[in-house]
């Protein structure tokens, strides 16, 4: 399955797949009123909207993936049987949670219940806990760090953290019409193209990603703006989860991931380390969020997607062509941007607040 028409056959599917299953989850969506209402100042939306929408990605992902397994085998068969069910347990978790939440509106207590569990499947599957070593960003050699002389421990808490909080990167994140889908698509296509570099050469990484790639553009035919249904809880958990899942596959390329994802990771921590500092819980949302503060001085839902699907996918390039110490260069640029686009949000917001007042 090394072919790329093999690669655009399973995008193509699972593309249509979660086209076609979208409409249905809308439906059902309406029927049991898992709905999301605009009764909060944060939130943009003029009209109540349906939820549910991670229901038919996560379908999507999981049926042409057990295609893929069924019919390429020999490949598949690259990793143990049991990472793929743990990747497809771990899913239906978050399905079940992100349902639950939807309908219920669970406490953030109760809802970190589902990823805590989904991440604990990962690791239970054993998926990324043979990372070897971390490369030294700042030399020329690899710094070994090796997980058997730093302890199995370590390496699990290591992973079990980066996956728990990539899950909750995307869960906050979502609050913008297709903002969420369309960034994830981005690190998905990125990690797509890194697995099929000479270097990493696996293709039942290249297999997932471009299957989870491909539900996700199925998704956002519905969910650009205007946006007809949201990701609701499953699909803001599951996207952020999955990206992190992949990366870990990938042979622990968690730069890449980071770096393609850096603008809304930076961004959660600012907000997180805002709410904390001012005594607030993290889990309670707040318009104090990058897109949401490019709303206030005067951009659409679309433009704002825009500016952030550029950043995403320049630092997704710069991840793909550069080696550890460009990663390392680039990383810095990605801090330095998100604190200039932060200074220019907070000064073009005090303007135009000026000019109203001002006008009025």
């Amino acid at each position: 399955m090394n072919s790329f028409l093999s690669y655009i056959l399973l995008f193509l599917s699972a593309f249509i797949l979660c086209a076609l299953f979208t409409p249905l989850v809308k439906k059902f969506a309406k029927k049991i009123k898992a709905i999301d209402t605009p009764n909060l100042p944060r939130k943009i939306h003029k009209t109540p909207i349906p939820l549910l929408g991670g229901v038919g990605i996560i379908l999507s992902f999981i049926i042409i993936s057990v295609v893929y397994i069924i019919l390429f085998h020999s490949q598949s068969s690259v990793l143990p049987m049991r990472f793929y069910l743990g990747i497809f347990i771990a899913s239906l978790i978050l399905l079940l949670g992100g349902v639950l939440d939807d309908k219920y509106q669970l406490t953030p207590s109760q809802q970190i219940i589902f990823p805590l569990m989904a991440t604990l499947v990962i690791i239970l599957a054993k998926i990324g806990i043979g990372i070897s070593q971390i490369t030294n960003p700042i030399g020329i050699h690899p710094l070994r760090l090796d997980f058997m002389i730093l302890g199995i421990p370590f390496s699990v808490f290591f992973v079990y953290i980066y996956i728990l909080g990539m899950t909750y990167t995307t869960k906050f994140l979502d609050g913008l019409d297709g903002l969420v889908t369309g960034i994830s698509l981005i690190a998905a296509l990125t990690l797509f193209t890194l697995s099929l570099t000479p270097k990493i050469n696996q293709p039942v990484t290249a297999s997932l990603s471009i299957i989870f790639a491909g539900a996700l553009a199925g998704f956002l035919l519905f969910n650009f703006n205007p946006a007809s249904i949201f990701l609701g809880e499953s699909g803001a958990t599951f996207t952020g989860f999955m990206l992190a899942t992949l990366s870990v596959l990938l042979g622990g390329k968690i730069a890449t991931a980071i770096l393609v994802m850096g603008v809304p990771i930076l961004d959660i921590a600012w907000v997180i380390a805002r709410r904390l500092w001012y005594g607030k819980s993290p889990f309670v949302g707040d318009r104090k969020h990058l897109h949401l503060r490019l709303l206030d001085i005067g951009f659409s839902q679309k433009q704002t997607a825009m500016i952030l699907y550029s950043f995403s996918i320049c630092f997704g390039a710069t991840a793909i062509v550069l080696q550890s110490m460009g990663k390392f260069i680039a990383l810095i640029v990605l801090f330095i941007v998100m604190i200039l686009l932060g200074l220019f949000s907070v000064f073009a917001y005090k303007v135009r607040s000026g000019v109203k007042s001002t006008n009025g």
